[in-house]
């Protein structure tokens, strides 16, 4: 049985699609992720990648580039960093390459 963690974590997963998904497009998103948006007060883990072309049964969703997953310490950490300089900065010199940006919040038990 899982214990909840008082107050939860959050999980912050977000799935870029991009109009170009071409090699060096995919790239300069992954290293943009890296720039802007690790090392934020609060995170306990971040992650960036590519969708592994070769995991591609039934129940895979296939329609992203690149995935970004964050864990914040609480939903306060996670609100703070949704107004961050440097979040506000990755999403202005990125929104331009996106297609379609899914989001995955769900609070850690």
């Amino acid at each position: 049985l899982l214990t909840p963690v008082t107050p939860p974590r959050l999980s912050h997963m977000v799935y870029f699609t991009l109009i170009d998904g071409s090699p060096s497009k995919v790239a300069g998103l992954v290293e943009a992720c890296q720039k802007y948006l690790d090392l934020h007060h609060g995170t306990l883990h971040f992650s960036v990648g590519v969708r592994n072309e070769d995991l591609d049964r039934e129940v895979n969703d296939c329609d992203y580039h690149v995935a970004l997953n964050l864990v914040f310490e609480n939903r306060e950490v996670h609100d703070a960093y949704q107004v961050a300089d440097r979040h506000n900065q990755f999403i202005e010199e990125q929104k331009h390459n996106w297609k379609t940006v899914r989001v995955f919040d769900s609070d850690l038990v």
